[in-house]
């Protein structure tokens, strides 16, 4: 028998299950809709019985744990707390749900601690005990390890650098402030940064060619390669303010390398260098020069499920 843990990654619309061994391969995959199922119980049976038919259909895999990545998952709680996009509101106790259907331990974190402890196992931070994930997309979402352990906090909510407020009365945020990092920086950022800019000016560009409706993060990029100034520019504001703020927490927390991942990092050097540019040109002196900034190692549509089980995997060699 094989042993595997179970990653589950619980979205908006899909929740994605896999049966993961400790060398981070994939056995096997299997999804559930997330939107359909408004009661919790309900949800959490439909998983356990999807686990149980990939059981019975390898017949050669034993479990030794599951971890969930979630929307405000909360560590030390094992629930999902006040997540706005999910159909179950107020505080939802995940592990005492599992209970009721498995004796397997359950391991419950929000999904950018999860993508960080995916790439610690699995990823491009293997032997490193000091790194941050950030992950860039409808949001910003990041995980801190620290000393090789993630940084929860007292509450388990530590490290949520994209709602730390970069603009007093600046963008409106879902989190109902005004400001947040992810505004700016995040998918819908960059395409709210490059609207700013076409209105502001009468440069030629292909941008003006779509609505706020319809422009997206990807037109933008491939904007970008074709030189178009005003998504040039548009890059270049969006790294600005993430440099300033990488700078920021380097100093509070000192890691070895951040790693990008999601649809923006997808930009590869359009992002990537103009943030390392100002990452320098911000950062205290003692720090320059140190922390790499480094694409992550995980692949873009397997990363929650690596994550989630990489949480279990760790938790039971504790």
């Amino acid at each position: 028998m094989e042993k595997v843990a179970i990653g589950i990654d619980i979205g908006g619309t899909n929740t994605t299950i896999g049966f993961v061994n400790q060398q981070g391969e994939i056995l096997r995959k299997s999804s559930v809709k997330t939107s359909t199922n408004p009661d919790i119980s309900t949800f959490i049976k439909e998983i356990y019985d999807c686990i149980e038919e990939n059981l019975k259909a390898a017949n050669n895999l034993s479990i030794e744990g599951i971890g969930i990545g979630a929307p405000n998952g909360n560590y030390y709680q094992g629930t999902i707390e006040h997540a706005p996009n999910l159909a179950w509101k107020g505080i939802v106790n995940l592990t005492d749900e599992f209970s009721k259907l498995t004796p397997k331990p359950v391991f419950v974190t929000n999904d950018a601690n999860a993508a960080a402890m995916g790439e610690m196992l699995f990823g491009n931070a293997k032997e490193m005990k000091n790194f941050v994930v950030i992950t860039l997309g409808t949001g910003l979402g990041s995980g801190f390890v620290v000393n090789g352990d993630i940084l929860y906090g007292h509450d388990g909510f530590a490290g949520e650098l994209g709602h730390t407020i970069v603009q007093v009365d600046g963008r409106s945020c879902g989190c109902g402030r005004k400001g947040c990092l992810e505004t700016y920086v995040s998918a819908p950022g960059i395409c709210r940064t490059a609207i700013s800019i076409l209105e502001k000016s009468t440069q030629k560009s292909v941008l003006r060619d779509y609505t706020k409706e319809t422009l997206n993060s990807e037109i933008i990029f491939n904007a970008a390669k074709a030189n178009d100034e005003i998504a040039l520019k548009a890059f270049d504001f969006t790294a600005n303010i993430l440099g300033k703020e990488l700078a920021d927490m380097i100093a509070i927390t000192s890691p070895e390398a951040i790693f990008l991942f999601g649809g923006l990092a997808y930009s590869g050097k359009y992002i990537f260098e103009p943030t390392q540019k100002y990452i320098e040109e911000y950062i205290h002196n003692i720090f320059r020069n140190k922390v790499k900034l480094l694409p992550s190692g995980l692949p873009e549509n397997d990363a929650a499920i690596l994550g989630a089980a990489a949480l279990a995997w760790n938790e039971l060699k504790k």
